[in-house]
């Protein structure tokens, strides 16, 4: 990579992902000279801030695993490993696990899933019908041929806490944020290899560069667009539904049902959430909740699954967006051939909390060294999609 070491490594978007890399570069090279540019420091419309927060083991692909495996570590201990002056933050984490129902059209694709996970060390169990009716009983469970468990390493956790604290131990190390706008790059280079000098802000100012990384959520694609790079992400609006009933589901994991309808506890209720169809599923949809779809879809749904959720009712509504990779649903890591000085951490639809720490010390690797030192990333590297070859994922939510 070109490098000037006079100027700072400049991180657009102050996220999970951008201030996970800001944490990670200054935590391997103290004194690195980091600056991360975001717009809106309440991050009221941040994806961080207005995920559902959660950690699964249960993917199809080696790297996604892996990635997982880093990751449910550093949850776990990132009250030690992100103390800022003895103030050591509590995440939340609960690691209630996932249940990933099918019907029998789906149940090969669990126990396909089930080998490549537990051959990572996945702590997951295949449970037949009777086991299912057995450990939850408040289920009901026809159609179902087999469930999938997490019994331990998946679970959720508050995503803005664990934001909160990767953004004020990155400043604690001397990472630099700016309350700004990024809306411009400034390149060099030619012979279809571009070199970015500087990132221009709204505010006049300009920020000489020796790398910048793209980790603008949703609007990845503009920035990597001012490089002359065209990114398949966009923002895809989910719903968040808060939701309250009189029914007791002791031991109620993160529930996966074939419908595609996600259910989680949250405090005294629950919270839930769902993928549209691809026709009413528009890029960039206002961010106000979709809250006809409880009523006809949602409440019914899952008082057939629950029958104690009859009585359900919704206490509120959220949304946020994706940052959707409309190739293949997952992250876009690394370099871009076009560009030696602009590194991608974009597009990873609905995984950006769960993935920030890995992707964080993998780019943060990649900058300092030229290369990944502890995880290959590369799985992930724009290349697949310029080759057409999408990293397919099969437990998509």
């Amino acid at each position: 990579m070109t490098s000037d070491s006079q100027n700072p490594i400049v991180i657009i978007g102050g996220g999970a992902i951008g201030s996970a890399i800001a944490y990670f570069l200054t935590l391997q090279q103290p004194g690195c000279e980091v600056v991360v540019v975001e717009r809106d420091p309440t991050y009221a419309q941040a994806s961080s801030a207005l995920s559902a927060s959660s950690i699964r083991q249960q993917f199809s692909t080696d790297i996604n695993i892996q990635i997982s495996a880093f990751g449910i570590g550093f949850l776990r201990h990132a009250g030690m490993l992100l103390a800022c002056q003895g103030d050591a933050p509590d995440i939340g984490l609960h690691e209630g696990g996932y249940l990933y129902l099918a019907t029998p059209a789906g149940e090969a694709t669990l126990r396909e899933n089930h080998v490549l996970q537990t051959q990572h060390g996945a702590d997951v169990a295949l449970l037949g019908p009777q086991q299912l009716a057995e450990r939850f009983p408040w289920l009901a469970l026809q159609s179902v041929a087999l469930g999938s468990l997490g019994l331990s390493g998946e679970g959720w956790f508050d995503g803005y806490l664990l934001l909160s604290a990767l953004r004020k131990k990155a400043q604690s190390q001397g990472v630099r944020y700016v309350a700004d706008e990024a809306v411009g790059l400034d390149l060099a280079g030619s012979d279809g290899v571009r070199h970015v000098t500087a990132v221009r802000l709204k505010g006049g100012a300009v920020l000489p560069c020796r790398h910048v990384v793209n980790a603008g959520g949703p609007w990845a694609a503009a920035i990597a667009g001012w490089a002359g790079i065209a990114l398949p992400v966009v923002g895809k609006r989910r719903t968040v539904f808060h939701l309250a009933s009189p029914a007791a589901l002791p031991g109620c994991p993160l529930l996966i049902d074939p419908s595609g309808i996600w259910l989680r506890p949250e405090g005294k209720g629950f919270i839930c959430g769902f993928a549209p169809h691809a026709d009413d599923d528009a890029d960039f949809a206002p961010l106000e909740p979709d809250c006809n779809a409880f009523e006809s879809h949602i409440w019914p749904t899952l008082a057939d699954r629950i029958p104690g959720f009859e009585a359900l009712r919704m206490q509120g509504a959220w949304a946020g967006y994706y940052e959707m990779n409309t190739f293949d649903h997952n992250a876009i890591v690394g370099l871009h051939p076009a560009c030696d000085n602009l590194v991608l951490a974009n597009g990873f639809s609905g995984h950006g909390l769960q993935q920030c720490p890995a992707v964080g010390r993998g780019v943060a690797e990649l900058l300092l060294t030229g290369r990944y030192q502890s995880l290959d990333l590369s799985p992930l590297s724009v290349e697949r999609i310029t080759r057409q070859q999408p990293l397919l994922e099969k437990n998509i939510i």
